[in-house]
């Protein structure tokens, strides 16, 4: 598995090792053992699975309360995957970074706890498989505003994107609740 360590402290891009041959190819997308060498020693709880279209644009989302570190992926299709520090000792709180998730890139992202995270769905279709370390909890789950001006995340939309009721009723970064 290959590490690699991105603007934001604690988020990690990592690339499986990867076996292919005629017949399809073979992964390892998760090995505790393997896990724990990179630094990832959280135990995970449950194994979450999202099916969306083109353009829909799932969060950004956080527990307060029983925060959620996440292991993500894209199965098949393809994600622009963004996540946003909201640790107030984080010297880079309030900032965000965006990742290309793929079926065809295989890569999978560590979302430490601390961040919150959401998806936009960049090919026809995208399933998106992710574990987490503790269990959802909706009275402690939060919103932050997808298009939050002083954010100014760079969706890269190519069209009106298709989001929740309650993704379009996020706080503003300023007014956000932020992790200790």
């Amino acid at each position: 598995m290959k590490k690699s360590e991105t603007t934001l402290p604690g988020v990690l891009l990592l690339e499986p090792k990867v076996f292919g041959d005629d017949r399809g190819f073979f992964l390892e997308s998760y090995n505790q053992r393997a896990f724990a060498e990179l630094g990832i020693r959280e135990n995970f709880v449950q194994d979450n699975h999202s099916y969306s279209s083109r353009n829909v644009l799932r969060g950004l989302h956080f527990q307060i309360q029983q925060p959620q570190g996440k292991l993500v992926r894209a199965i098949t299709g393809e994600i622009l995957d963004v996540v946003v520090d909201l640790r107030q000792s984080s010297p880079a709180l309030g900032k965000w970074e965006a990742f290309r998730l793929s079926g065809d890139n295989k890569h999978m992202l560590w979302v430490p706890k601390g961040f919150a995270h959401g998806f936009r769905v960049a090919s026809e279709t995208a399933h998106v498989v992710y574990k987490t370390t503790d269990f959802y909890a909706p009275e402690h789950e939060r919103t932050l505003m997808w298009n939050d001006p002083d954010l100014a995340i760079d969706w890269q939309l190519d069209g009106e994107p298709t989001i929740s009721g309650k993704d379009q009723c996020g706080y503003s970064l300023k007014d956000c609740e932020k992790f200790q």
